[in-house]
C-alpha cells in the first residue's frame, strides 16, 4: 500500500508540474489537431516584430473567424481551423490594415504567412486579392491534398473517396486483395480498400475522420461489403501523408489518411443524383452459361443513388450538412462444381455396375443434375454450371452540425452510418452465404481559445464496425 501510494503521488505530482509548464510556457506548442493550422511573423518594415498586432482570421464560407494576435516576437498561431478559404486581416496601432483574402487552407496542413506592415493612418487598408500558394514550412512530412473539387468531381467506379488515395505518388492499390465472395477469408482481412503507403502493408495504415480513427476490425481501410467507402459528398477534402509525419498521428507504421467532412455554409447547397451501371451493352464471359448448358449473358444492375443539403440554422454560428447514398446491385457471376453423372447415381460407372446403398443413395439428392450436354459416358462426373446472383443492398448517411458559441467557443459533431448485406449463392446454388457490415461513428469536438498562446481541444469520438 505505501509502494502504490507513493507512486501516485509522483504521477500527481509530475502532472501538476508538467500543467504548470504548459500554462507558462510563451512558445508554441503542437498537438494533434483534425483541421488546419495558421501561423506566422508579423513585422515593420524594418524588420522588427509588432507586438500585440490583431490577427483575424475569417472563413469565407461560413463567416466565422478567429482572432489572435501577436506575442513578444511577433508570432502569431491559430491551430485547428476548418479547411477552406480564409481572409486574413492584420491590424496594429499606426498601421495600415494590411488583408490578404482566398487563404487556402488544407486539412492537416500547417501553413506559415508572413506579413511586413507599413505606417499608415488606421483609416488606411492595404488589400492582397491574388495570395501565392502558401509553402508548408513548418512541418517536414511528405503528404498530398485531395481537395473537395477533386473529391465531388473525378468519377469514381462505386464513389469510393479512397480510391483517389492513389492518385498520390507512393500510393498503390493491392488489386488481388479484394474479392467480394471470398467469404470467410476477406472478413478476416477486413472490406475496405487494400493499399500500399510508401510500401507499407496495408494493414499498417491509419485512416482519420476528423480526427478520430475509423480503421476497420483488421487494422485495414474502412469499407463496406463491396469494398468501398461511401459518402464521397460528405468529404471536404483529405491528405495523404506518406511519409516524415510527426508523432501527433501516431498508432501507424505505415501512412496516414486524414480525411475532414463537409460542413454546411451560410448559403445553402444541395446535390441529388443517380448513377446506373448494367450489363446492356456488356460481352459475355467465356464461362457463362445456364443451367442447361447454354451460353448466356450474366446479369449486372447497379443503381447509386442519393443526396446532400447543407446551410445555416443560424447564420454565422449555426451550420448542418447531411449526406445520403444507396446502393443495390444484382450482379450475376459464372458458377459451377462436378457433380455425380446420371449413370453414376444409378450405379452404372465406367468401372462396371454397382449396387447403389439406400442409405447412401439419399445423399445424392443433394447434387444437382448436370444438363445432357454436360454427360459424358467416359466420366462418373459431369459438370453443372449456372449463373448466380450476388445481391448487395447498402444504405450509408453521414451528419454534420458545428456551432459557434462565441469567438473563444466552438463545436462540431458528426455522425454516420453505414449498413450494408451481401448475399451470394454456394457452388450447388441450394443455399445463400454473405455478410452484413455496420458501421458507424460519433464525432464531438470542442474548441476554446484560452488566450492568444493557449488553445484547447477536446475531442470524443467512438467508432465500431460490426462484421457478421
Amino acid at each position: 500500500m505505501r509502494v502504490r501510494m507513493l507512486g501516485t503521488f509522483k504521477t500527481g505530482l509530475a502532472m501538476l508540474v508538467l500543467l504548470v509548464w504548459v500554462i507558462v510556457t510563451p512558445a508554441p506548442i503542437q498537438a494533434q489537431v483534425s483541421g488546419a493550422s495558421l501561423s506566422g511573423t508579423v513585422n515593420d518594415t524594418s524588420g522588427a516584430p509588432l507586438v500585440g498586432a490583431k490577427v483575424a482570421i475569417e472563413n469565407l464560407a461560413t463567416g466565422v473567424s478567429r482572432d489572435t494576435a501577436t506575442d513578444a516576437s511577433g508570432f502569431y498561431t491559430a491551430p485547428n481551423l476548418l479547411p477552406g478559404t480564409y481572409e486574413i486581416a492584420i491590424s496594429a496601432p499606426g498601421f495600415a490594415t494590411e488583408v490578404r483574402k482566398g487563404v487556402t487552407l488544407t486539412v492537416g496542413g500547417q501553413s506559415t504567412i508572413n506579413f511586413t506592415m507599413r505606417v499608415g493612418a488606421v483609416t488606411e487598408k492595404v488589400e492582397v486579392t491574388e495570395e501565392a500558394p502558401v509553402v508548408q514550412t513548418s512541418s517536414s512530412d511528405i503528404s498530398a491534398v485531395v481537395n473537395s473539387t477533386t473529391v465531388r468531381e473525378l468519377p469514381l467506379n462505386g464513389r469510393s473517396w479512397t480510391d483517389l488515395s492513389n492518385l498520390q505518388p507512393g500510393v498503390t492499390r493491392v488489386e488481388s486483395a479484394f474479392n467480394a465472395a471470398a467469404g470467410a477469408d476477406r472478413g478476416e482481412r477486413g472490406f475496405g480498400a487494400q493499399i500500399s503507403i510508401s510500401g507499407g502493408k496495408p494493414v499498417q495504415n491509419n485512416y482519420r475522420l476528423d480526427g478520430v480513427s475509423v480503421v476497420d476490425f483488421a487494422n485495414g481501410a474502412p469499407g463496406s461489403v463491396l469494398g468501398v467507402s461511401l459518402g464521397v459528398d460528405a468529404i471536404q477534402e483529405f491528405s495523404v501523408i506518406t511519409t516524415n509525419y510527426s508523432a501527433d498521428y501516431g498508432r501507424t507504421s505505415g501512412g496516414v489518411v486524414n480525411a475532414i467532412t463537409r460542413s454546411g455554409t451560410n448559403g445553402f447547397h444541395g446535390s441529388a443524383f443517380e448513377f446506373l451501371r448494367n450489363s446492356a451493352v456488356d460481352a459475355r464471359g467465356y464461362f457463362d452459361v445456364d443451367p442447361n448448358g447454354k451460353p448466356t449473358k450474366a446479369p449486372f444492375r447497379r443503381n447509386q443513388f442519393g443526396g446532400s443539403a447543407g446551410g445555416p440554422i443560424v447564420k454565422d454560428h449555426t451550420f448542418i450538412f447531411g449526406d445520403y447514398e444507396g446502393i443495390r446491385q444484382a450482379k450475376g457471376v459464372a458458377a459451377g462444381v462436378q457433380v455425380p453423372s446420371d449413370k453414376a447415381r444409378t450405379g452404372q460407372l465406367v468401372a462396371g455396375t454397382v449396387t447403389v446403398d439406400p442409405a447412401a443413395a439419399q445423399y445424392l439428392a443433394f447434387w444437382p443434375h448436370a444438363p445432357a450436354s454436360a454427360q459424358d459416358p467416359t466420366s462418373d462426373t459431369a459438370r453443372f454450371s449456372f449463373a448466380g446472383q450476388q445481391i448487395t443492398h447498402e444504405d450509408f448517411f453521414t451528419v454534420r452540425a458545428d456551432h459557434k458559441f462565441s469567438d473563444r467557443d466552438s463545436i462540431f459533431g458528426t455522425f454516420f452510418r453505414d449498413d450494408a448485406n451481401f448475399s451470394t449463392p454456394d457452388g450447388l446454388d441450394q443455399v445463400r452465404n454473405g455478410h452484413h457490415i455496420n458501421r458507424k461513428a460519433i464525432i464531438i469536438e470542442e474548441t476554446h481559445s484560452f488566450s492568444n498562446a493557449l488553445l484547447n481541444s477536446v475531442r470524443f469520438g467512438y467508432s465500431v464496425v460490426g462484421a457478421f
